[in-house]
């Protein structure tokens, strides 16, 4: 399930687009391998077909299901996106959530990993914004160091593009001075 285009703006532009770090669908593939080996295990000793095997197969169903499928399709419908001009936030699958931070909002882009986070190249980014709702962290952020600084250098070109520069300023006090004496 990709990203729906129809949430952005017309000029708005997606820079980069996330799903969390794939270490949250490792302990998911571990049961996943784990029920198929209690499976096989049952199969060899009761024989395949018989009433313990169906039971087992039935159960591992049940677990793979669980523990297994529902992670990931939370992983798939969970998008960090960045765009040109906010980050969007949205998670769920039968009731959906979402945030958005518009760029020039944002106040102050963190990171933070631990060394097994590290190693995996992963971690979590702290975006404090002017809200009232403060601070968001996203977790399990992939190549989370590359991403802050992608979105510092989105939140800066944002406050360029929305800055007076020395010409624009000049021209507007030109223009008051003007309206002032007519």
């Amino acid at each position: 399930m990709g990203f729906p285009e129809s949430v952005l703006t017309k000029d708005e532009q997606v820079v980069l687009h996330l799903h969390p770090h794939w270490k949250a669908l490792f302990l998911p593939v571990l049961w996943f391998v784990l029920t198929a080996a209690v499976i096989a295990a049952v199969s060899l000793f009761t024989g395949v077909g018989t009433i313990g095997t169906l039971i087992a197969a039935g159960v591992g169903l049940v677990v793979v299901l669980v523990v297994t499928v529902w992670p990931w399709i939370k992983w798939k419908t969970t998008h960090y996106v960045f765009t040109n001009e906010r980050v969007i936030m949205r998670s769920g699958v039968f009731s959906r959530s979402g945030r958005d931070i518009p760029l020039g909002r944002v106040n102050d882009v963190s990171f933070s990993h631990s060394l097994f986070e590290r190693m995996l190249g992963c971690g979590t980014l702290t975006i404090e914004s002017a809200g009232e709702r403060g601070q968001v962290q996203l977790t399990d952020i992939p190549q989370v160091e590359k991403t802050q600084s992608m979105l510092y250098e989105l939140v800066d070109a944002d406050r360029q593009k929305h800055t007076f520069g020395d010409d624009d300023r000049q021209a507007l006090v030109d223009e008051i001075k003007n309206d002032a004496t007519s």
